[in-house]
């Protein structure tokens, strides 16, 4: 039977009289993610000028700053979908995170009105700049850390709220509708990033600074407005817990049940089991953890009817089976990390600000809009990938995805060690004229030097994301039920978050490195002096290293449930197409 207020709760949300969800909400609700991603997404690709020239910082200190802030802003996203779940529900964690993104806009928005607000400009021939006091500081941190908070609580929360608007399983066409939503919504998302990297960044280019940070802000003020004026018709479900501190609850109760002897045999009844559970026993691998599911005093441990009295001590036996899944994968999710690390190359846009950049001779992109390639070469290749190359390799392979996922990461990080490559050649070139034209000391000059160049390695950067990413995908859902498919996307999340770190730490302790002594850092601001080809090898070598450990993990991993279907749960042997997409994450 099911449970009696669930079921009263579904009727008043979903009965033919209500009057909230439905698809009138929608446009609320993507209009406020839409509007958060083109205010945020647009800031990025130019901030590290904004940083070095405003505040007098080294382009590697503002590179280790910006990916700072990146790592923050995903790794809130883990953390703003686990308070939503368990406390304070969808509507809330998006409202305070688009108030905290408008906030955080308008105080560096603020930094371009008020020049208090910023360091005295560097003179020309002045060797040692005014670094920003404290206080200038903590307002530009201040501002990156709320449109980090804001990041994190909407993203994670804005599908899955307009799921909730949409889901009413009494309709029979449930399932189209929900297909539908999903389509519409990646779409923006897609739109939403296209529109920050063109159109917000040549804002900047062309009008300066005040107007480039002001349009983003007034984003965000639409972005509130709307959201807030749809509050009446939205349905808004509470919290029913997350999916981290069932994991969490494991790890608890199997360290507080340490002292059993998890080498003696069970039987079934030893176990604590869900209602209609099909799963009647742990598997033996991670034997320890089974100890979270043995019920060693059923008076003590169970209350009347059936449920854990304290379920930090007794688990059901699919938690500590989704705990042994989360192990499995983190070996083969890890491999992805440093694919992720090589695409954020710091002072990438000096490079790209050093050569000819003109399509037309009255037209130029800007620098910071090149990053427009690799999402449509991953847009471009996915949908070719799906419709094409996948239905002619399912005739030779048998499978329907074409090829296994192991095929795809494998690819997809061989494919991020050529582009790597790449860019460690065409910036030895550049660099190369850059001498020869006379300009080492001159790093605003621009190079008889086509950008196209720069456009190969940065195809392969969305081919590679799009196979490896994808391939991650499927094979997480090959290990985890339907129910759990969007962990996927909470991994990928993560792994960005972990990547930027890396990329922080690696900038780091480079620049510290190659600049002792009092020699030219290799991630000099000025790249004519530094050696960014240099940097540019290590991220292949770490890429090659990576691939070996990929090669590595495949060796001794279980490679024959790789079509999507789950070996620990029959019931997830279902399509989980409607959870592929991963960007809204």
């Amino acid at each position: 039977m099911g449970n009696k207020p669930e079921e009263e709760e579904f009727l008043l949300n979903h009965s033919q009289n209500s009057t909230k969800g439905g698809v009138k909400t929608i446009p609320f609700i993507i209009v406020n993610e839409s509007c958060e991603r083109v205010a945020s997404f647009g800031l990025q690709p130019n901030m590290i000028l904004y940083i070095t020239k405003f505040y007098n910082m080294d382009a590697a200190r503002a590179s280790v700053l910006l990916n700072l802030w990146s790592a923050l802003s995903n790794g809130l996203a883990i953390f703003g979908a686990f308070i939503s779940d368990s406390y304070i529900g969808r509507f809330r964690a998006i409202a305070i995170g688009t108030i905290s993104s408008l906030i955080g806009m308008i105080f560096l928005w603020l930094t371009t009105i008020f020049p208090q607000l910023r360091p005295l400009p560097c003179g020309q021939y002045q060797l040692d700049c005014n670094a920003a006091t404290s206080t200038q500081l903590a307002v530009i941190l201040c501002s990156f850390g709320l449109i980090a908070i804001g990041a994190g609580f909407v993203r994670p929360c804005s599908v899955a709220f307009g799921a909730d608007q949409l889901e009413n399983k009494r309709n029979p066409d449930n399932e189209r509708v929900m297909d539908t939503y999903f389509n519409w919504f990646y779409a923006s998302v897609g739109i939403s990033i296209s529109v920050a990297i063109t159109v917000i960044v040549y804002i900047q280019v062309q009008f300066g600074w005040q107007v480039g940070f002001g349009v983003p802000a007034l984003l965000m003020v639409l972005s509130v407005s709307v959201y807030l004026i749809g509050s009446p018709l939205y349905i808004k479900p509470k919290p029913e817990g997350s999916l981290f501190t069932g994991l969490f609850q494991v790890a608890v109760a199997a360290f507080r049940k340490r002292h059993i002897n998890v080498q003696l045999n069970y039987n079934d009844d030893s176990y604590y089991k869900a209602p209609e559970s099909k799963l009647l026993e742990p598997s033996t691998d991670f034997r320890f953890l089974n100890r979270a599911c043995i019920i060693e005093d059923p008076h003590v441990e169970l209350k009347p009817d059936g449920k854990a009295s304290d379920p930090w001590s007794l688990c059901f036996v699919e938690q500590v089976e989704i705990m042994k899944c989360f192990l499995r994968v983190l070996p083969m999710w890890s491999t992805c990390i440093m694919l992720l690390v090589s695409f954020g190359q710091p002072l990438s846009i000096y490079q790209l600000l050093t050569v000819d950049r003109h399509i037309t001779p009255q037209f130029e992109i800007p620098a910071g809009s090149f990053g427009m390639i690799t999402v449509f070469s991953l847009t471009i290749w996915m949908a070719f990938y799906d419709r094409a190359v996948v239905p002619l390799l399912s005739r030779y392979t048998g499978l329907s995805t074409g090829i296994s996922p192991f095929s795809r990461m494998g690819i997809g990080l061989f494919l991020g060690i050529v582009g790597t490559t790449l860019s460690a050649i065409t910036e030895t070139i550049r660099r190369i004229k850059a001498i020869n034209a006379g300009f080492e000391d001159d790093p605003n000059a621009v190079l008889n030097m086509s950008s196209m160049w720069f456009v190969p390695q940065l195809a392969l950067y969305g081919v590679a994301e799009a196979l490896n990413v994808v391939g991650q995908i499927e094979f997480i859902y090959s290990l985890f039920p339907k129910t759990m498919s969007s962990f996927a996307a909470a991994l990928y999340t993560f792994g960005l978050a972990l990547a930027g770190l890396i990329n922080s730490l690696l900038v780091s302790v480079v620049d510290s490195t190659t600049s002792a002594g009092g020699n030219t850092s290799w991630l000099a601001t000025n790249i004519n002096r530094g050696h960014l080809d240099y940097y540019c090898w290590l991220i292949t070598f770490l890429c090659v290293i990576n691939f070996l450990y990929f090669l590595a993990v495949c060796r001794f991993t279980d490679q024959h449930h790789h079509d999507g279907r789950s070996s620990l749960f029959p019931d997830a042997e279902e399509e989980h197409s409607e959870n592929r997409r991963f960007h809204g994450a």
